[in-house]
This record gives structure tokens, sequence and C-alpha cells, in this order.
């Protein structure tokens, strides 16, 4: 996800967006080094899920991806993560899934849908056909559409609806974007099965030592009207380098800290969480800027950066 005014312009206008949550773990009387060795321990112990990045270096969405180096990313990534966060079914992107069962995880597979029709429809196809062969745990009918203005809501709806009818009944269906997106378009919050939002403190400019307050403030907004239904976060983190966005200030120490506190307060509230991402990728520059391309718990090698 890149940086969107929208996020602040609409942030400001919602009371709980500066609510004074609790910011997790006090880090003034703490060394790097004291940094390192807990971020090493909390990702020792294991998270509810992670986002798949899918491209190497001179990769990016379109190229078609090999069965071999989606499995070689899922087998590094498998020991930390209890679920897999896809975004496409299609150019590879089926095997997301598949290996994923192979190896134990659970799946919350993605339609990506966007301003292509024909692609549009591949995507949900492949979508149900994933799903009736049992491979989706929850079906993501699209990711920031409503955003990117690519669909209309009615056309959204329409695919979610289509999903619903033609999967397993047992298998939950949703949409992804930003929290506020499920205040401000309630035919599609009714909709969906789940709610599954991403959640931005550092897009929003929010400064590290109270970047969990803000994202707890985020979800909450999402939760206050989903009318019981469950709040997933499909995507928090935290870039590890780059440009610095107003008071949000990417580099290794913050990234760490993000993570740990994050990941506690997963565990201790049992929020589901998607950390975002896997590996870093670099064709992330063009879209977001030099900070794209350092999101990963991995650098863009397949090597943990910390």
């Amino acid at each position: 996800m890149s940086f969107r005014t929208d996020y602040i312009q609409y942030s400001k206008k919602f009371d709980s967006a500066t609510a004074d949550f609790k910011n997790g773990l006090d880090f003034s009387t703490k060394y790097p080094e004291d940094i390192t060795l807990l971020y090493s321990q909390v990702l020792q112990s294991g998270m509810h899920g992670l986002c798949f990045s899918m491209y190497e270096d001179g990769q990016k969405p379109g190229d078609t991806i090999s069965e071999e180096q989606v499995r070689r990313r899922l087998e590094i990534m498998a020991p930390y993560t209890k679920w897999v966060r896809s975004f496409s079914c299609i150019e590879g992107n089926e095997f997301i899934p598949k290996i994923a069962r192979e190896l134990g995880l659970k799946t919350l597979v993605g339609a990506w849908l966007g301003d292509d029709a024909e692609k549009n429809e591949k995507e949900i196809e492949a979508l149900i056909q994933l799903a009736k062969e049992g491979f989706v745990d929850i079906a993501a009918v699209g990711n920031e559409v409503m955003y990117r203005k690519d669909l209309s809501e009615d056309e959204l709806l329409s695919f979610i609806n289509k999903v619903r009818k033609e999967i397993p009944s047992n298998i939950p269906v949703g949409y992804v974007d930003a929290y506020y997106e499920f205040t401000i378009k309630p035919r599609i919050t009714e909709a969906c099965d789940v709610i599954l939002t991403n959640c931005y403190p550092y897009w929003e400019g929010t400064n590290q030592e109270y970047a969990l307050s803000h994202m707890k403030s985020m979800f909450h907004q999402a939760k206050s009207v989903a009318n019981g239904k469950q709040v997933i976060i499909t995507e928090t983190g935290w870039p590890s380098q780059g440009e610095s966005f107003k008071d949000s200030h990417p580099s290794a120490e913050n990234a760490m800290k993000y993570f740990i506190n994050t990941q506690l307060w997963s565990k201790d509230e049992n929020i589901q969480i998607f950390y975002f991402s896997s590996f870093d990728e670099s064709w992330k520059v063009g879209p977001e800027g030099e900070v794209g391309a350092h999101w990963g718990i991995w650098d863009k090698n397949e090597k943990l950066k910390f």
C-alpha cells in the first residue's frame, strides 16, 4: 500500500483516531542489542499470518512466477506463521494456497480486481476453483478496489455475491481495504462475512512512539461498524529504510519495535494480523518510492534482516 491523502483526511473526522490506547512496550530504557534480541525472540515464537511477497529482482506483477519459486519462499516462511495471505489467483499465484496446504498453513486467498474486465473474470474463476478444491480458508474478493476507483460499488458487490454463491458455504468471504472504507461503504461492510482491513500508521505520518496506539484505533474504527463480524488486520507493517513521511521514520530499529509491539498485542488480545510483508520487493520502488522496497522481514535475497 502506498501513501493515501484520504487516510489523513478521514482520520481527522473520527474521534478514536487519536484515542489514548496503550502503545505497547517502553523501549526508552533498552539498548539496540536488547531490541534486536527481543525481536528475534518474538519472531521465533511465531505469528498469526504473513503476507506473501511474490517477486524477485527484475520481476513485477503481471509476470508469471514458477511453482519452484513459490515453494522456496513458502518453505522459508512456514516455520514462523500459521497463515499466509495471497493477493492474486493467476500468473503463478495459484500455487501459493496449494503449497501452503502441503506445509500445514491456513490460507487467506485473494482475487486481484482492477480495471481489466477480462483479467477480473479470470481471477474470480480461479478463486472459485481453488475454494472448491479445498485450498481456501478465507476468500478475499478484491484489494483496495474502492480506493483506486477501479470498480463501482455495484460491480464489487456483484463479484462478492458471485463468489459467495459458488464456493462452499463454510468459507467466509470478505473484501480488503483501509479501515475507514468500511465506515463510508456500509453496503460493502454488510456484504462481507468477515471484515478484512489494512492498517498503516506509517502512511498517516505517525511517530513510532505512538504507532501501535494509532493502529489500535484503526482496528477499533473498523470493529465499530462490523456489526459483530470478525475483523482481521490483513496488512500492517513498518519499513526498515527509505524516505520519511511526516513524522514516520523508516529504520531497522523502528521496524523491529513496530513488529514486536504488533505481535505482542496480537497474542495478548487474540487479534488476527497478517504482517506486511515477508520479503522485500524491489519493484515497489516505482509506486511507493525507495521506502516501498523495504517492508519485508526477509531482504530481497531471502535472508532475515535483523
